[in-house]
């Protein structure tokens, strides 16, 4: 009797399989996984590097104050939503959409008051809408 040692090669894993189940796990976690952003942003609002001058023909000036009271012209709106704010336009500038309208906003006011006033005035067909800014104080 003769025994052979034909057959002394260590046994091969066969790594076909396992690197298929490996990718297909990696693609299920990569399209199932939702990543959530959970840094708070930190705003800071830009000023004007230069202050513009304001030209004379500048017919409407909308002031907002830090409280969200509406000023046309310097003339306080009986009440502060959009609907008194558009008949106040009609009143003052009636059917001339060609004059400018400056667009002045308190620091500490709301941002939804200015919103609010740009988008009556887009509304209106406004297109000369100008916002006030002051010259920033850094050198």
């Amino acid at each position: 009797m003769k025994f052979s040692a034909e057959n002394n090669n260590p046994s091969r894993l066969n790594l076909t399989s396992l690197i298929d189940v490996v990718f297909l796990l990696l693609i299920f976690f990569m399209v199932t996984t939702t990543f959530e952003k959970q840094a708070k942003l930190k705003i800071e609002l830009p000023e004007a590097s230069q202050q513009t001058t304001a030209s004379e023909s500048q017919n409407i000036t909308i002031t907002i104050n830090a409280k969200g009271t509406y000023y046309i012209n310097e003339r306080e709106l009986s009440t502060q939503d959009g609907k008194t704010l558009q008949k106040q336009l009609l009143d003052v500038a009636g059917d001339d959409r060609d004059m400018k309208v400056l667009v002045k906003a308190d620091a500490n006011a709301a941002h939804k008051y200015v919103v609010t006033v740009l988008d009556v005035l887009g509304q209106m067909g406004f297109t000369g809408i100008a916002i006030a800014t002051t010259e920033s104080q850094q050198p």
